[in-house]
């Protein structure tokens, strides 16, 4: 589930902040790296259980009107279609999802707020009111109904986002594609599974994995070397240009290019590229594409850049 653009953005983000404390313990970097994997990893968790809260804080809502001492016929006979939506149902009683809140200790308890404000944005909506009057009553509906929630209201919204990055200090870059591995889940849950739907693991192959411990720690083992190569590249540039977080992308980068054969040598361009260009400064893309063309161009005439996609000069 975790992606190689999340693992690059989240290595990108503790080799900075590894240069800007004092103790430089790699280990300990390390398991923070690790850390803020895991927590995106309980993001995906929690926004799936929000369809169940979201169901059962309807559900309340519904009977809380009912026990009025005059309810009207509409509190008295409400629409129970969300309430009883195939997939928020399914999505209660999944196994993998059970098992994983229980033992990270995954809930909305303490942000009823929150669901409480998701529920009214769902209710007032078109999607909602397109859904009741949908005279087909059948699990794809309702799936289809979750789906169009989630794209529609809940991705790219500002409130969510902010809020879930003021929840947690590690979702600052993560909600927009957790939101996105939702979706994808939502479209491949089947009826037919019951609880035992499988959810995204947190990595898709070991070879993910390694991925990560390998870029990291070869990015910091090697820093000074790489670091060094990147001196020889910027004399050219002006002295303004260097910001801090353009060395570290760069140290990065160039960690990837040298030590993994089977990455392309435009796709680790273009994800760093794009890297600076939304974390930097408005003038790093072009900066760092400059420097790292370079780079790779020595790289090449060294027969240093062991590609499997580039035969040696």
């Amino acid at each position: 589930m975790i992606n190689r653009i999340l693992i690059r953005i989240k290595v990108l983000q503790i080799v900075f902040a590894f240069y800007q404390t004092d103790n430089g313990d790699l280990r300990v970097a390390e398991n923070e790296l690790m850390l803020s994997l895991r927590r995106s990893y309980d993001l995906y968790h929690y926004l799936l259980l929000l369809m169940v809260e979201v169901t059962q804080l309807y559900e309340r809502m519904i009977d809380t009107r009912k026990s009025k001492f005059r309810p009207s016929a509409e509190e008295m006979n409400p629409d129970t279609r969300l309430l009883n939506n195939r997939l928020s149902k399914q999505m209660s009683v999944n196994e993998s999802l059970l098992k994983y809140n229980k033992e990270h200790g995954i809930f909305w308890t303490e942000d009823r707020d929150f669901v409480k404000k998701i529920l009214d944005l769902i209710l007032k909506s078109d999607i909602y009111a397109e859904y009741i009057a949908n005279k087909e009553d059948s699990y794809e509906v309702d799936r289809e109904f979750w789906r169009l929630v989630f794209r529609r209201l809940i991705c790219n919204n500002a409130f969510v986002e902010e809020y879930l990055e003021e929840k947690s200090i590690y979702w600052n870059e993560d909600v927009d594609i957790i939101e996105s591995f939702v979706i994808k889940t939502i479209k491949r849950f089947e009826q037919n599974q019951g609880s035992r739907n499988e959810l995204l693991p947190m990595f898709n192959n070991e070879s993910d994995y390694e991925f990560v411990l390998k870029l990291f720690r070869q990015s910091l083992l090697r820093g000074d070397e790489y670091r060094a190569l990147i001196e020889k590249h910027i004399k050219n540039w002006e002295s303004e240009r260097l910001a801090n977080m353009d060395i570290v992308i760069m140290q990065v980068a160039v960690a990837e290019l040298l030590n993994f054969p089977t990455i392309p040598v435009s796709v680790t361009l273009n994800e760093y590229i794009d890297a600076a260009k939304y974390y930097s400064t408005p003038k790093s893309g072009t900066f760092v594409n400059g420097v790292l063309d370079s780079i790779v161009e020595e790289l090449k005439r060294e027969n240093k850049l062991l590609k499997t996609d580039i035969l040696p000069s």
